[in-house]
Parts: structure tokens; C-alpha cells; sequence
């Protein structure tokens, strides 16, 4: 293998680089072959020190999503009501004046910002998309964070007063693992970075450890399983709470090194009294003595980690589902320990800090203007998106900016979604995609492909199952002229500093530097207290914005090099010159260091969620006759844009009804099926498998492409499942959309 002779070789002689990629959490390293400023092939890096060579085929495909002929390579400027393309000064001029007239009317907190998950996987989405909300000081902060993980991050931030706190499965030495609501073998792992899934379980079982599914499914992981238990989708809460009961009953709890940091553990006991596996089992469809069972494995076994995901988080009870997952990590010991549920430490977080009690986690600072949902993490439920551009009044939103978001297909009721966009005064988004989202903007901004851009995982390195940094430089150059995602980002945050769009956009990176370090400085438990903040800055690397950023931040992190205080320390150059990443080592115990209460322990039984229990006993009486409807994920697809490429659309990728042979027969569905939800009416193509639990039925989501520029996509639209969907239910702790569990009634077409 010969790799690219310089970072961002324009060379016209083939050539190799490396990427990390960025499609879904695995975080796999790529070996790229580049022709004539063109990604030609994508394999697997087999050095590559998290994935050593593992690779899926979104990652293979990255060649045709680079070079994707739909992706948009100018902006967009609607003109007569026509989106056109136009140079980027005259785009960036008519985003000044566009958000700068509304501002000037309504000001800054008029704009709503909506950020899709692929920022999760930029520098930008990590770095700047906060700079551009503060910019605005708005409170209409909304993500694709309430349609997914929400429930996990109010949860963790009631239990260990820190949001961020990450409780991953130590995969690697775990001897019992149990996975509920997730198909990490077709995920790839979520809310848990894991390259090689698969091989991870057979790992598992060569060591004698065991693997017990939790999914009304029998999904590629529960077929894996030792034991797959298929309960009603929405009643993971309830069959949790059956598993702590067992444990209290049978005298299984034992915290072990956690028994002095831990307390409410008698209120979870009182709380789960009422919730025996015999008075859940109606509600949940599994025997009680199966919820036995896997209450005694989990305490039995030398370690285990129960790991939770979207079928326990996009549902009715998602906070408590998650909030009991990791109940009953501790109450058998298999918090913060090897082989059981760990905290992951990113390069790029804060240098540890003296234990001691924090400030703990709120929420409801306050509330959205029209159904007056608490906002959680410093933003509103997406569902509630539609109703603030459209309702008149004081604090309406007036413009929007929408950040690698397709809330009009991800969120529920997207067609009112549409409707409410095009009611706006103004809407920009930066987007590579004219989508059924952006196709609303009055100016589309298009980030470069992945090959022309940096990648760090400033989110994502804060949830592998392994230690690691790496860094990507770009393995393409730009072409002359074009700005890239941070550049992009940059400019839209001097517009509304009041600097205009054409100041230069490393004010932007050298404004938040500044201020990082003069907070630094003066933090007597810092690494750098009392140095010179000025001296530092010289000491950063030259570059882009985001390189010194990354550089700072590794600097001050838990492995940095804390400015030449420990010279064997990480710096950005450090991670340039290991192009296949630096393994940092297996995840250790250091629960001191993410604890934030204002106790100082693990506050188990945090009022909130303890007071949400009541709702959940009130449910487990509710019967109905109805169908329940799950979504589904494919491994060649992860967000809706993946259906645009060749290589992963079609074949078993499609847009069907999964429902059981009984249930097909019993309701005379052969082909197509007629599906009504709360939200509307739709017709699918029907797939009749007895890998569906009897009465549940699945629809993927991402799909109902219409109206776009999306070639491939069109040729096999699919339905929006969405649209089965008001968005009027959800998670009230966390305000995250029940999109699994959803009452559905079925019938021919």
C-alpha cells in the first residue's frame, strides 16, 4: 500500500489515503484509492488501531457518495420562486440579507435552528454549530437528538448530574451481554461506538459468554442470541422493572465496589414493589418466569452489561427504559468495572477534575412557546417544530436554519412540517442534498464531499468501547473557491456577530480559542492554571480554524499534552504523524470523574423519574386490540440520503411491511397492505416473515422520497412512515417522539 504523498494530494497519479468514515457510529478506518482528485475504491485499513480493516458496505460505498452526481457543488438562491445556482459571495449575501432583515424586526431569538445527526459525525456539527446558536441566543434549538437518544442523556444527567456520561457495554470482557431495542449487528452499534460487531459476539462466545436479544424481532442480532425474548414493543420499561424487582425478591443485589457511591437504592426498591414479573408479564407478553431468568443471569454472571437503544428510547416510557437499564448495571455490581457497563474518555474532553459534588442535571429552564414542553439539553422536541413556525404571536419563529436535518422525512407529520417552512420569512440550509427539507430554503449552502474534508469524532469519541484518537486530513483538496463545512458555518456566525459575511472566518476560531483559554487559565484545577493565555495560543498548531481548535482541545484533554507540562502527550501533530489512529487502551474505571450530583454519588432514584413511574403503572392495565407498529434498520442504510447510491439501494434494501405468516393470513394481507395510524393513512408492499412477533408489524424509516434531486431515491420512493404519525405522543421527561409502539390498524389493499 503506498499512502497519498501529502494530506490532500491533487496528484493525478492513483494513490492511497486514509479516512475515517463517517456514515454511521462504527467509526471504521478506510483506505481510500483516489484518481485524478476522485475516490475511486474504499477498503478497509487494516492498521487502523479501532477497526483493524473491519468494514460495512456503507463504507464501501463511499466512493459513490463522494461522487454522488445529485450532490449539490454550488448553492442555491431562490429567485421567483425558483432555487437557482449562484456564486458563493452572492449566497452568503443573500443569507446576510435574509436572516439580517428578520433579525433586525424580530432579533436573533426569532430564528429557530434544527441540526440533523450527521453532525455528530463533522468537525462542524462538533464545533460550530453551537457557535452559530449562540450567535442567534435563541431557545428554538431543535435535532434529530428527540427523535432518537434524548431519553439516554436526561437519564444519565439525573443519575450522574453529567448528560454526556456515556454508559457503554465493555464488549470486549463482558461475559453476559444483553442487548435491548438494538440491532447492533445492522447498526453497527449506537450510543456505543463498535467497529465489528459481529466479530465481537463470536469473540464473546468463544470465552463462554452468553448473549441474551431483547426485540419483538427476530432481528440478525437475536438470531446470534441465546436466548431472544420478544415482548411488546413499548413495555421495556415495565420489563425492567420486573428484572429490579427479581433482583430485591431474591436477595440478587450486591453493588460490590459501588456500595459507597451509590444512594436511593431503597426508593428503586420501593419503586419496583408493585412491578413482580407476574404483574408485568400480561402487559409485556413474556412469561414471568423468563423475566426471572433474566434477572438471575445477570446476577450470576462473573460480568455483565445491559445495553439499551432506539426500541428503548423512541417510546413511551423512554426515560424510564433508560433510566432502568442502568439501574440494573449498579444494583448487580456491573457499573464501572470491567466487563460491564463503562465510561468511555474522549481526547478532546476536559482534563479530570478532584472529585467533589456538582451542580447536578435540570431541566425545564425553561419551555416551548405554544405546548409548553420543558426543554431538555438546551433544546425543544422536534415534534413541536411545526407549531412554532406556524403559530402567530410573541416568540414566534420567523426564520429557520437547518444544519444536515431532514426533519420533513425523520420527524413526524413531516407534510405539516412542509407546509409550516414555507410560511417562514426566511430559511437557510446547509445541506449537499436539494431534499424534501431544503427544497422549503430561500438559499441552500452545500458542505464539500467526505474525501474533501477533515473528520474527527467530537461526539462520537465519547462512546467507543475502546479508548482512541484519530484524525482524517482532507484526502482530496477543495476546488479554488470553494469554502468548506467549518468555513461555511464560520461565515453564517459572523453574519450574525455583526461582522458580515466576507470578515475573515478565522476570527470566528480565534474569538472561541481566546475565550477557552482565559477560562483555562484562571481554573486553578486546570492543567494550564495560571500560564500565560497568550503564550499558549502561540504554542497551537498553524492551520485551519478547526485544526488549532483540535488542537487546543486535545491539548487540555486527559491525555494531552497540557501545553509541554507532559511532553508525551497528545497534540494534533502527534495524531498527523499516526495516520492509523493512537489506541489509548481499554476503557477503565473512573466513575469519580463523570459524577456531577450534588451528592457526589449516583443518585439512582431521581425524583422525576421516580414520579413517571406512576404513569407507567396506569399502563399496565391499557388493553387494545390494535397493531403495534416498530421501525427497522438495514445495514446499507442509516439516514435518507443512503438511498441515493447505487451500491445500497435495492435488493433487501426496501421500503416493506414486515408482518408475521399468522397475522397475514388472519387479515387476508398477501402483497400490499393498507396501514392507518394516528397520524394518516398509507399503502406498502408486504414481506410475511416469522421473524415479527404476532401482532407487531415494522416499517423502516428514511423513506417517502418525493419532490427532490435525488435520482436513484426516486426509482423506488418508498413511504414515509412518519406520516403514520401526529407527533402528539411522546416521552414527556425528554420530549423524544414515540415512533416505536405506535397503534396501527391494518387491512388488503
Amino acid at each position: 500500500m503506498t499512502e497519498a504523498p501529502v494530506a490532500g494530494s491533487s496528484t493525478h497519479t492513483a494513490h492511497t489515503a486514509l479516512r475515517i468514515c463517517p456514515f454511521c457510529e462504527a467509526t471504521c478506518g478506510l483506505t481510500l484509492t483516489i484518481d485524478a482528485g476522485q475516490v475511486t475504491a474504499a477498503r478497509g485499513d487494516r492498521d487502523d488501531v479501532f477497526s483493524a480493516g473491519f468494514i460495512c458496505p456503507k463504507g464501501a460505498s463511499f466512493g459513490e457518495l463522494d461522487g454522488d452526481p445529485d450532490r449539490l457543488v454550488a448553492p442555491l438562491v431562490r429567485r421567483n420562486g425558483e432555487l437557482v445556482e449562484t456564486t458563493w459571495d452572492e449566497a452568503f449575501q443573500a443569507v446576510a440579507d435574509g436572516l439580517g432583515a428578520v433579525i433586525a424586526e424580530h432579533g436573533g431569538p426569532s430564528v429557530a435552528v434544527y441540526a440533523g445527526n450527521p453532525n455528530a459525525h463533522t468537525i462542524a456539527g462538533g464545533l460550530y454549530v453551537p457557535v452559530v446558536i449562540k450567535g442567534l441566543g435563541t431557545r428554538l434549538t431543535f435535532s434529530a437528538s428527540t427523535l432518537d437518544q434524548m431519553p439516554k442523556h436526561l437519564s444519565l444527567g439525573l443519575m450522574f448530574g453529567n448528560p454526556l456520561a456515556f454508559t457503554v457495554p465493555d464488549v470486549d470482557r463482558t461475559d453476559y451481554l444483553v442487548v435491548i431495542g438494538a440491532n447492533p449487528l445492522v447498526s453497527n452499534g449506537s450510543l456505543a461506538t463498535v467497529a465489528d460487531f459481529g466479530g465481537k459476539l463470536k469473540a464473546l462466545r468463544k470465552r463462554g459468554g452468553r448473549l441474551v436479544v431483547i426485540d419483538p424481532a427476530r432481528t440478525r442480532t437475536a438470531a446470534l442470541a441465546d436466548r431472544h425474548l420478544a415482548p411488546r414493543p413499548g413495555t421495556d420499561a415495565a420489563l425492567l422493572l420486573g428484572v429490579v424487582h427479581t433482583l430485591f425478591d431474591e436477595d440478587l443485589v450486591d453493588l460490590g465496589a459501588l456500595a459507597d457511591h451509590v444512594v436511593g437504592v431503597e426508593e428503586v426498591r420501593a419503586v419496583a414493589a408493585d412491578f413482580a414479573p407476574e404483574t408485568v408479564a400480561g402487559h409485556c407478553g413474556i412469561d414471568a418466569e423468563e423475566i426471572r431468568v433474566l434477572a438471575r443471569g445477570i446476577a450470576a454472571a462473573p460480568s455483565a452489561a445491559v445495553y439499551g437503544r432506539m426500541g428503548t428510547s423512541t417510546v413511551e416510557f423512554g426515560s424510564l427504559g433508560s433510566w432502568l437499564v442502568d439501574v440494573v448495571n449498579v444494583l448487580t455490581g456491573n457499573l464501572d468495572r470491567p466487563g460491564g457497563a463503562m465510561f468511555p474518555q474522549s481526547p478532546v474532553s476536559s482534563a479530570p477534575r478532584p472529585p467533589k459534588p456538582g451542580r447536578g442535571f435540570r431541566t425545564g429552564r425553561w419551555h416551548s412557546r405554544v405546548s409548553g414542553h420543558p426543554e431538555v439539553l438546551s433544546e425543544l422536541p422536534a415534534t413541536a417544530l411545526a407549531e412554532e413556525l406556524e403559530t402567530p404571536g410573541d416568540g414566534q419563529a420567523k426564520a429557520i436554519i437547518t444544519i444536515a436535518g431532514n426533519p420533513v422525512l425523520s420527524a413526524p407529520d413531516g407534510e405539516r412540517l412542509g407546509r409550516a417552512l414555507d410560511g417562514v420569512d426566511f430559511m437557510v440550509s446547509v445541506d449537499p442534498y436539494l431534499n424534501e427539507t431544503t427544497r422549503h430554503a430561500d438559499v441552500i449552502l452545500p458542505p464539500p464531499p467526505p474525501s474533501q474534508s477533515a473528520h474527527f469524532d467530537v461526539a462520537l469519541s465519547a462512546t467507543p468501547i475502546r479508548n482512541n484518537a484519530r484524525y482524517s486530513p482532507p484526502a482530496v483538496d477543495l476546488p479554488p473557491g470553494r469554502p468548506d463545512e467549518p468555513e461555511i458555518l464560520c461565515r453564517i456566525a459572523l453574519i450574525l456577530y455583526g461582522l458580515g459575511p466576507f470578515a475573515d472566518p478565522a476570527l470566528v476560531d480565534e474569538q472561541v480559542i481566546a475565550g477557552t483559554l482565559a477560562k483555562e487559565t484562571a481554573d486553578p484545577e486546570s492543567p494550564v492554571a495560571g500560564r500565560d493565555a497568550a503564550e499558549l495560543v502561540g504554542m497551537l498548531a498553524p492551520g485551519r480554524g478547526y485544526e488549532r481548535r483540535l488542537d487546543l482541545m486535545l491539548r487540555l484533554g486527559p491525555y494531552g499534552d497540557w501545553f509541554g507540562a507532559r511532553p508525551d502527550g497528545l497534540t494534533l501533530a502527534r495524531l498527523v504523524d499516526a495516520p492509523h489512529g493512537i489506541d489509548l487502551g481499554a476503557l477503565r474505571p473512573r466513575l469519580g470523574e463523570v459524577l456531577r450530583t450534588p451528592s457526589g454519588k449516583v443518585e439512582l432514584a431521581p425524583e422525576p423519574l421516580v414520579a413517571d413511574v406512576a404513569r407507567l403503572a396506569a399502563a399496565l392495565g391499557r388493553t387494545d386490540d390494535d397493531f403495534v407498529l416498530i421501525g427497522r434498520r438495514h445495514l446499507r442504510s442509516n439516514n435518507s440520503w443512503m438511498h441515493n447510491l447505487p451500491a445500497l439501494a435495492g435488493g433487501s434494501n426496501r421500503c416493506t411491511l414486515h408482518i408475521h405468516p399468522d397475522d397475514a393470513a388472519d387479515l387476508g394481507i398477501t402483497d400490499r397492505a393498507r396501514i392507518k395510524g394516528p397520524g394518516g393513512e398509507l399503502e406498502a408492499p408486504v414481506e410475511i416473515t416469522d421473524a415479527m412477533r404476532r401482532g407487531v408489524v415494522s416499517l423502516p424509516h428514511g423513506w417517502g422520497h418525493a419532490g427532490t434531486q435525488q435520482t436513484v431515491a426516486a426509482t423506488q420512493p418508498g413511504v414515509n412512515v412518519n406520516q403514520l404519525n401526529d407527533g402528539s405522543t411522546i416521552d414527556p421527561l425528554s420530549g423524544t417522539a414515540v415512533l416505536n409502539g405506535i397503534p396501527v390498524q391494518l387491512a388488503p389493499c
